[in-house]
């Protein structure tokens, strides 16, 4: 790709582009223009020159797709990357944000976002690695090669200039072989955290109080058919802890980088467990029978002690064990599939409900089904992703429904963002749901507020 080519996907009046569902790049032009010339609101506000944050990323040899599996595999796969794209930035960015598609095989994505130069590069190869991920499809494994360009604004810098430093620097990022993260100065990073820094810090973030638990809301739901149409009623059912990292010079950390973190220094138990006392603590104030989520690691399991510690846990907070859901992935059991199967045994027997996560996403082995105590499947969102508009999609979330209700499982489904995908797994039988059309992970305050309004129109 020419320097001429990268021009050519950042200019041009689009507005919206229907195959992706997202703004064009004149919409982005105006929100860029819009957050630029206004000042910082606050005292202690950083300045525009450090406030917004841009990246270009784009899909390296993307014509090769193509190519080898058809147009309307490629048209798939943007949209894929569309949809990983934006998930992610919902999932780590706090202030105002937008991602824009510019033509072939970019996006742009541009936040008003405080936040230091390495925190910026560690999001953009989060969000690479996060985009790289295989698609696989009835044609075959599609793998991806994303380059990212990254761009903090300047004071009083236009729109167009911004642009063109970001495709000038993505063309250079293209014909890296070893290198797909490159700031517009043409550094990878400059003097931050190193790896074994980041690893120290960890150890003093729980005492430092800069560990925190955020709730991402879950609902029940039911359906019914009348005549004026469908309806999918709900009520708050409970809510998942979720992990994010203050950390004082990088920002805010999500869960998947603090526990890739946490694994490294070997700290990931303690960590886990502060996670579990913190989350169980808050929901102690929750009115009954809202339910709490945790998540389980691979280290947890292997800890013959964690049913005992955890149970101690509940003593402690007075949160009741049958309140309590654990949610296991497929990447946690292999680890030690027998060791697992008598952890999560004697959980249950405490009165504590199983879910196993991320279904969809990995192998799907169905021997999980039949040796473990489950009580839910939780689908990955890939797995509703396109079941407003793909018939395959819809089938698939119909026959798993299908599947569950023949084992006596619930199930739950996560990543809903549209009324449409709503009132879809409603319909098909979910039981549970969760997603940004309705909530986003908030504090335990917000939740406890969330909590008591809520049983109020009860």
């Amino acid at each position: 790709m020419t320097m001429d080519d990268v021009r050519l996907t950042l200019e041009g009046p689009h507005t919206h582009d229907e195959l992706v569902g997202l703004p064009g790049l004149e919409m982005a032009r105006e929100r860029l223009t819009e957050w630029s010339s206004k000042g910082g609101e606050a005292p202690d506000e950083p300045a525009p020159a450090t406030r917004i944050h841009t990246l270009l990323l784009g899909l390296r040899r993307f014509e090769t797709v193509n190519l080898a599996y058809g147009a309307a595999a490629g048209d798939d796969a943007l949209a894929q990357v569309a949809g990983r794209i934006t998930h992610f930035a919902q999932e780590q960015l706090a202030g105002p944000w937008m991602v824009a598609r510019g033509t072939g095989g970019t996006f742009l994505l541009i936040a008003d976002e405080p936040c230091s130069r390495e925190r910026w590069q560690m999001f953009a190869e989060q969000l690479a690695d996060r985009v790289g991920r295989p698609i696989v499809r009835r044609a075959g494994t599609l793998r991806l090669s994303p380059r990212v360009a990254l761009l903090r604004v300047l004071e009083g810098e236009s729109s167009e200039s911004v642009l063109d430093r970001l495709a000038q620097t993505y063309a250079v990022v293209q014909h890296h072989q070893g290198r797909r993260v490159l700031w517009a100065d043409g550094q990878a990073t400059r003097a931050g955290r190193t790896a074994a820094q980041l690893e120290a810090d960890l150890l003093m973030a729980i005492d430092r109080k800069e560990i925190e638990v955020l709730f991402q809301p879950q609902f029940a739901l039911s359906w019914q058919a009348r005549p004026e149409g469908e309806l999918a009623e709900e009520r708050l059912s409970g809510a998942e802890a979720l992990a994010r990292w203050r950390h004082p010079k990088l920002g805010r950390i999500g869960a998947g980088a603090l526990f890739s973190i946490a694994e490294r220094a070997d700290y990931t138990v303690p960590l886990s467990r502060h996670i579990a006392q913190e989350s169980l603590k808050a929901a102690a104030a929750w009115p009954a029978p809202l339910r709490l989520s945790l998540n389980v690691t691979a280290a947890d399991l292997s800890a013959g002690s964690f049913p005992f510690d955890l149970g101690r846990a509940l003593g402690k907070t007075g949160f009741p064990s049958d309140r309590l859901t654990l949610e296991v992935t497929e990447q946690v059991l292999v680890a030690d599939m027998s060791l697992a199967e008598r952890s999560l045994a004697d959980l249950a027997a405490q009165g504590i409900r199983i879910a196993l996560d991320d279904f969809g996403a990995g192998f799907c082995n169905f021997r999980y089904l039949k040796t473990l105590p489950l009580h839910y499947l939780k689908l990955d969102r890939s797995m509703v992703d396109g079941i407003t508009e793909d018939p395959r999609d819809l089938a698939v979330l119909r026959a798993i429904a299908a599947m569950a209700r023949a084992l006596d499982l619930e199930v739950i489904a996560e990543g809903i963002e549209s009324e449409p995908q709503r009132l879809a797994v409603a319909r098909e039988g979910c039981a549970y749901y969760q997603g940004f059309v309705r909530a986003q992970p908030m504090s335990g305050a917000e939740f406890l507020a969330l909590a008591l309004e809520e049983g109020k129109k009860g």
